[in-house]
């Protein structure tokens, strides 16, 4: 179980990187947006969304590097995008240089966002899989935190030119990610699936579990492979259609919660709150520490409440959240620490429901000879989302309150109650190979799927 531990954690710090990159851009918003003179809608396309269109690019093809060379040659490949991209962003000279390496550093989030929990997924034990793939999700949280810390310290520090530094530091965390990865295996079961290599996968699984019956382990991943060669199904056929919509839907709700909004325009909307610039950038600080905390509690529960259970709570503290800070807009009252606390509550209702959630569920709902190319259309959904959200903000926050926004995003979480409740099964405990038999359709077109309800029992 150490091994299985120590190269989840490794795997797992490519969030880390896709966390730092995500957040530290916005320490540089304003600052670039009044060095180059940029409208609201160049400055949206250009400097604030245009990583994000990389994710969308990465993520949409994410999978073809990811069974074709491997995981852990995929993993490699990120750490490399994301060391050019953090000393290109530094060095650029124009907003259009700038854009390029943001849309590099995008591509290996997307990357990622595939590769790491398919391959963390394909090691890890049913029992303690949530908390693993898990991992990767708290290296997210802490790499956000760790870039709200690192741009208000470099603020603080440094004059005009402090937010070159801010994306520029990524390359040092970017570079060690890159020589630790090469220390992992390769997935046992992309070596049985891609490579038909029994004996390599075997010396892995025995590394992984050297107590554990590899022989049947072995019989089950080619079981269910036989099945799927058997079925002869393209990804978008009938077979795979609840697998797709509930990948859909968790990826559509994660970010029409207003997660990245808040991620990207904390500081905005804290000094339209009426703090200062200054504090606004300490205040997201504040909420990083929040994600980071309410993370670690929701990998706690994970594999004990189940998934579903944490959707329930996260939902609720979603709606209570957004429906504050839309009131406290629409009326004004927007005095005091009121907005930050809501603020708080919404990061913890995220980081112990979606934000733990999220890239386990996807991972686990496809089958092994499908897992990459599902983890990549469940990413894509996330990532044009977020893509979508962050093009069009500034000019939402030019035009509208942030009543009207927060109020758009609670209706979002009250359908994603209604998910929760009439669709989503619980995937807690359950083999990977035996959430196939479930999920998938069988070659005949009988499904074998069984009701959420009956999955709670």
């Amino acid at each position: 179980m150490s091994r299985i531990v120590q190269w989840s954690i490794t795997v797992a710090l490519a969030g880390f990187l896709f966390g730092f990159d995500t957040a530290v851009i916005s320490g540089a918003d304003q600052p670039i947006q009044t060095l180059w003179g940029l409208n609201d809608l160049q400055h949206g396309l250009l400097v604030m969304s245009m990583a994000l269109w990389g994710t969308v690019l990465g993520a949409i093809t994410g999978n073809w590097p990811t069974d074709r060379l491997g995981r852990r040659a995929t993993l490699l490949l990120i750490g490399i995008l994301y060391l050019v991209s953090a000393v290109g962003s530094a060095l650029a000279t124009d907003p259009y240089w700038f854009s390029l390496f943001r849309l590099l550093g995008g591509i290996g989030v997307g990357i990622s966002s595939v590769a790491a929990p398919t391959y963390i997924s394909e090691i890890a034990p049913p029992k303690y899989r949530g908390v693993l793939v898990g991992l990767y999700q708290f290296n997210i949280v802490f790499g956000i935190l760790m870039a709200f810390v690192s741009n208000y310290a470099l603020g603080a520090l440094l004059d005009d030119n402090a937010w070159r530094w801010m994306l520029g530091i990524e390359a040092v965390p970017a570079l060690l990610y890159t020589l630790l990865i090469s220390r992992v295996p390769r997935s046992p079961r992309w070596l049985i699936l891609h490579r038909n290599d029994i004996a390599g996968a075997t010396e892995v699984l025995r590394r992984l579990a050297p107590e554990a019956d590899v022989d049947a382990q072995i019989a089950e991943i080619r079981a269910a492979e036989d099945s799927e060669q058997r079925a002869h199904a393209g990804f978008f056929s009938g077979r795979y259609r609840l697998p797709i919509l509930l990948a859909f839907l968790i990826a559509f709700f994660n970010q029409l919660s207003g997660i990245n909004f808040i991620i990207y325009y904390a500081p905005r909307v804290l000094e339209a709150a009426e703090l200062g610039a200054s504090t606004a950038l300490l205040s997201t600080a504040g909420i990083g520490l929040v994600n980071l905390v309410f993370t670690m509690l929701g990998m706690a529960l994970i594999d004990r409440l189940g998934r579903r259970t944490l959707l329930y709570i996260g939902s609720a503290g979603y709606l209570a959240s957004l429906v504050l800070i839309s009131r406290a807009f629409f009326q004004g009252d927007l005095g005091g620490l009121d907005v930050p606390l809501l603020l708080g509550l919404f990061i913890a209702a995220h980081a112990i429901s979606q934000g733990a959630i999220i890239w386990v569920f996807i991972a686990e709902v496809f089958p092994n000879h499908v897992r990459a190319r599902g983890q990549s259309f469940g990413s894509s959904v996330h990532w044009v989302c977020a893509a979508l959200i962050t093009l069009v903000m500034p000019w939402v926050l030019g035009t509208f309150s942030g009543g009207p926004v927060f109020a758009f995003f609670a209706v979002m979480m009250a359908l994603q109650l209604l998910f929760v409740m009439f669709l989503m099964p619980e995937t807690k405990g359950v083999s990977l190979e035996e959430l196939q038999k479930r999920l998938v359709r069988e070659p005949r077109g009988k499904r074998v799927a069984v009701s959420p309800a009956a999955q709670r029992s």
